[in-house]
């Protein structure tokens, strides 16, 4: 499509838009002192709130009030199996079968009970591979596993580095790193989307490569997760592990959710920490001692999770649901982005670079370079000021995330007025 510069042309793209109406579902916050909405584009931080989490919290206190102890077992959306409730919509949008789903505990939780199953050093492999621009909650987490084994970091983790004067990895870089320490590689473990440059890494080919090399690998989703589509079960990874309050829109700290293929279900001499809520449903209250998976993700539980959390999961899930699924949030999320780069390259190609690669490498988010101011936390203030809410990461650097549930077009040439008068 040829875009044009004008508000005009971005009305007319949302009275085309058949996601339009999905705005309704969301609370959207309102400017200081103000009886407009922000220009909220902070959604790869925290999702704002869908209209129907109110409602599916307040029916499980009014069950709680009501049932007690037996909202567990004789109601609508019983608690004992509460969970099962959002492996369907959870699988759909990372590519899996609802038997590879489950969530529980939070994200950084997942990957430490993750690795305990899937990062089995020995003397000869044992070496991770990870960015060396992490978010730093991985790099810890591995860096931890690693001193845990009794490993030395640095040797044990081979970092990801960017070419010289470049931001993002090239494919090819990463593919020949792997084939260089392939002998000694025992987890691959990698974001889906980079938190920092907004890059979507090819989980497929990375997949494929490692598994040529009996590698395990393992992908941090917390920025891909409703933002891209996926195929884990047929690509064959390993597991994966996600937060649920960015583009899920499931509120602060929200339990997160996990992936592991179904290859390793039935794996009896896999280790993993367990717990009762991943024993056997069948003789979970016989309270045996002597531990039997469930032959699911669903095994790899430990203890009953927080219902309220799993309510407004679910409210998400729905919401993403009558919106139609990630395939459809995709296609109105490049069209977004899409806009939002043309404004920005015509009217600020002097003074911005934006460090985020073009539509397939990359999902609702643009991290903008402010190159042409010394301090660009004042730009970042300036803007916040104005009423747009998105996300500063340091250097320089300005996140934006024009979120496809509740975003318009016309928010996209706004921010960038008013990104242009804060220049």
């Amino acid at each position: 499509m040829q875009f044009e510069d004008s508000l005009a042309f971005a009305k007319n793209l949302d009275r085309q838009d058949s996601l339009a109406h999905m705005r309704e579902a969301f609370h959207i916050p309102q400017i200081k002192n103000s009886d407009q909405d922000e220009i909220y584009f902070c959604g790869n931080s925290l999702g704002l709130q869908p209209k129907l989490t109110s409602k599916y919290l307040s029916d499980e206190l009014t069950k709680w009030q009501t049932l007690g102890v037996k909202g567990h077992f004789d109601c609508k959306y019983p608690w004992m199996p509460y969970h099962e409730f959002l492996a369907e919509e959870s699988a759909n949008l990372v590519g899996a079968k609802p038997s590879e789903v489950v969530c529980m505990n939070s994200l950084t939780a997942n990957l430490h009970f993750l690795m305990v199953s899937f990062y089995r050093p020995t003397t000869k492999k044992f070496k991770v591979l990870i960015e060396d621009h992490a978010f730093p909650s991985d790099h810890y987490a591995v860096e931890s596993q690693v001193k845990f084994h009794d490993f030395d970091p640095d040797e044990a983790m081979v970092l990801l580095k960017p070419r010289d004067g470049e931001e993002c990895l090239h494919l090819e870089d990463i593919l020949n790193t792997i084939e260089k320490h392939a002998d000694e590689l025992a987890l691959i473990m990698l974001p889906g989307v980079q938190y920092y440059t907004g890059q979507v890494f090819d989980m497929k080919a990375i997949t494929t490569t490692a598994q040529k090399h009996n590698i395990t690998v393992g992908f941090d989703l917390a920025h891909a997760t409703g933002n891209i589509e996926m195929e884990l079960h047929k690509w064959g990874v390993d597991f994966a592990a996600w937060c649920t309050y960015k583009y899920l829109n499931s509120g602060p700290g929200s339990v997160a959710g996990c992936f592991i293929h179904e290859k390793h279900h039935n794996n009896p001499d896999l280790p993993r920490f367990s717990g009762w809520w991943g024993h056997d449903k069948a003789t979970r209250f016989k309270m045996e001692n002597q531990f039997i998976p469930i032959q699911s993700a669903e095994g790899w539980q430990l203890s009953n999770p927080p219902i309220l959390s799993l309510a407004a999961i679910r409210a998400s899930l729905d919401t993403i649901k009558q919106a139609g699924g990630i395939n459809t949030l995709r296609k109105k999320s490049k069209r977004l982005t899409a806009y939002v780069r043309f404004l920005l390259q015509k009217r600020l190609a002097n003074h911005i670079e934006i460090i985020t690669p073009d539509e397939e490498l990359s999902g609702s988010q643009l991290s903008i370079c402010i190159a042409s101011v010394k301090d660009g936390k004042q730009v970042f203030d300036a803007i916040e000021a104005a009423g747009v809410t998105c996300d500063w990461r340091e250097p320089n650097v300005i996140r934006v995330a024009p979120v496809p549930l509740y975003n318009s077009f016309s928010d996209c040439f706004h921010f960038v007025d008013i990104l242009e008068a804060s220049l």
